[in-house]
């Protein structure tokens, strides 16, 4: 089994290398060697794999299909040694987490900080943007995201329970009245976050059934904290974070409303790419934060 699993991988790596001699220099191994093996595979599969010539390799039909199945099962192979390696293994390397700006800074920097702490072989690079970023374009080992997980090409794992609040400033309220029911935010300037699931459309809930609110306002954000500066304005009533207006409404800038009316928000979730094997260094942060955010709640 070794030795056809040797014949495979240097087929791979002749094709990947762009010819035999390129792929002895990357990997150490004779150009003669690579040649006997991928000559006894075609041996042994009776078929011809590879077009030779003095200047240019290229792959039959036959051996286009068997490249693609091949290369395939030899990155299965390589993530599951990985993968046992990491389990016993002290976690290290190079991690790169995404999470949107605000919320990394004020309350998930610590925890990914106090990881560090704990793992002195790992490092971090931490992206704090608000958006969403192709982790597998942009190489993103995982994602920090507070959603309702809808993208079927990732995998999620939840991290914590968040709570959302509607809020507006005390002159606001004064002047146009606290709405008591869903209904009433339809007549109110609203601000709206374009981040949001749903963005103009709230989803409340209304004598226990959840209801979708259309609101509309003079004030269209991607940023939750922008969304909170313009409710402070008096610009409008806003859906934020717990974490982010707590300390505005602690403070009397901020005045909560329709607090029995608030639906189960999205969670912290932490998203990473459809893989078979989880890298053990990436499964260790998650893990880590797992226990983090239960033992320090998202206020």
């Amino acid at each position: 089994m070794s030795q056809d699993l040797a014949r495979i991988r240097a087929f791979v790596q002749v094709f990947d290398a762009g010819g035999f001699s390129s792929a002895a220099r990357q990997h150490g191994r004779s150009k003669a060697l690579l040649s006997k093996y991928v000559t006894d595979l075609e041996d042994y599969l009776g078929v011809r794999l590879m077009n030779r010539t003095t200047r240019k390799l290229s792959l039959t039909e036959a051996g286009e299909a068997y490249y693609r199945e091949a290369s395939q099962l030899l990155q299965q192979l390589d993530d599951l040694d990985a993968t046992i390696s990491d389990q016993t293994a002290e976690p290290r390397g190079l991690v790169r987490v995404s999470a949107p700006r605000n919320f990394g800074e004020t309350t998930l920097a610590p925890a990914i900080f106090a990881f560090m702490a704990k793992n002195p072989m790992i490092s971090i690079d931490l992206r704090l943007e608000d958006r969403y970023v192709d982790l597998v374009d942009e190489g993103i080992d995982v994602a920090l995201r507070i959603s309702m997980m809808t993208d079927s090409s990732l995998i999620a794992r939840k991290i914590a329970d968040m709570r959302f609040c509607i809020c507006a400033s005390p002159e606001l309220v004064a002047q146009r009245g606290a709405p008591k029911s869903t209904d009433d935010l339809r007549g109110l300037p609203c601000i709206i976050d374009t981040n949001m699931a749903g963005q103009a459309n709230w989803r409340l809930y209304e004598n226990g059934k959840p209801v979708s609110v259309h609101v509309s306002g003079p004030v269209r954000v991607n940023s939750p904290v922008a969304a909170m500066q313009a409710a402070i304005a008096g610009l409008g009533f806003a859906v934020l974070p717990s974490y982010l207006a707590e300390p505005s409404i602690t403070a009397g800038t901020l005045v909560q409303v329709l607090k029995a009316q608030m639906s189960e928000g999205p969670s912290l979730q932490a998203v990473y790419p459809h893989r078979r094997h989880l890298a053990g260094k990436v499964r260790a942060l998650i893990d880590h934060l797992v226990d983090w955010f239960a033992q320090n709640p998202v206020r």
